[in-house]
């Protein structure tokens, strides 16, 4: 999967994998259950919903695309604690290079990953990761049933309330 970047964004969103479908169609959230993009409109992100295929235009507003680790799987729980761990330098070097202002992991295996932190709010996080500011937010895979189309898209507003002020 390529990623969705540039530099000094606003937002990367990291996700935690690919999944086989997005794998497959070279585009980011295009499972058919995964809510990402009209979660991300229905919060404030873009102004319409981005369809997956055209998901480089989440550059236009200021937002980015990657995922902590690179190998795509069906499901996230697939993914070992050595994988993440191999990611990390990587994922560091690359936010350290492109400066946003914010990383959004989406659910918060990547995040537990990355930071060492066992126990993990949702919402803004204490502390920094390369310089940007750490939000950890439900993952919006169909998947994840812990969480309605309207409490995903609150949980993203609140980040995007924050970003807007």
């Amino acid at each position: 999967m390529p990623d969705i970047l540039s530099e000094k964004l606003t937002i990367i969103f990291c996700g935690i994998n690919p999944g086989l479908k997005s794998a497959l169609d070279g585009h980011h959230f295009s499972g058919h259950s995964n809510r990402f993009w009209k979660v991300l409109c229905r919060a404030g992100f873009t102004p319409v919903e981005i369809a997956p295929q055209n998901d480089t235009d989440i550059l236009k507003y200021g937002c980015g695309l990657t995922t902590a680790v690179a190998r795509a799987t069906s499901r996230a729980d697939e993914l070992s604690k050595d994988e993440f761990h191999a990611a990390i330098e990587q994922f560091g070097q690359k936010m350290e290079r492109l400066k946003p202002a914010c990383i959004a992991f989406l659910g918060k295996a990547a995040y537990s990953a990355f930071s060492g932190k066992k126990i993990i709010n949702w919402g803004l996080q204490d502390e920094k990761f390369c310089g940007a500011a750490v939000w950890a937010l439900p993952n919006p895979s169909g998947l994840n049933r812990g969480f309605t189309l309207v409490a995903l898209t609150e949980y993203y507003r609140q980040l995007f309330n924050a970003i807007s002020v």
